[in-house]
C-alpha cells in the first residue's frame, strides 16, 4: 500500500507542476486530491491483494474524483518513466 501511495503522490506532483505550474509542493486542488486518494487507499477493502486501480473490481472513488485522478494518470503516466522509473516499473509489473 505504501508503494501505491508513493506512486499516486508522485503522479499528482508531476501533474501539478506540469499543469498548474507549482514550483514546490502542491496547489490546493491537487493537495485535496492527494488527501482523498490517501483516505481511499487507507480504507481499501482489497488491501492485501490490491490490483492497479484501473483493474480493480471495487471503485472506491466518487465519480468526480475518479475523473480527476484519470486526468492525472493520463498526464503523469508517460512522464513517470523519466522522473520515477522504479515506481513506474513497480506499477507496470503489478498489472502483470
Amino acid at each position: 500500500m505504501e508503494t501505491e501511495r508513493r506512486t499516486v503522490e508522485a503522479m499528482i506532483g508531476i501533474f501539478c507542476r506540469g499543469r498548474h505550474g507549482t514550483k514546490e509542493g502542491l496547489c490546493p486542488e491537487c493537495r485535496e486530491l492527494l488527501d482523498y486518494a490517501d483516505k481511499r487507499l487507507a480504507h481499501c477493502p482489497l488491501r492485501d491483494n490490491k490490483p492497479k486501480c484501473s483493474q480493480c473490481p471495487v471503485h472506491c472513488y466518487k465519480p468526480a474524483m475518479r475523473e480527476k485522478i484519470r486526468e492525472v494518470m493520463r498526464y503523469a503516466g508517460p512522464r513517470m518513466l523519466y522522473r520515477h522509473p522504479v515506481l513506474a516499473g513497480k506499477h507496470y509489473l503489478k498489472g502483470k
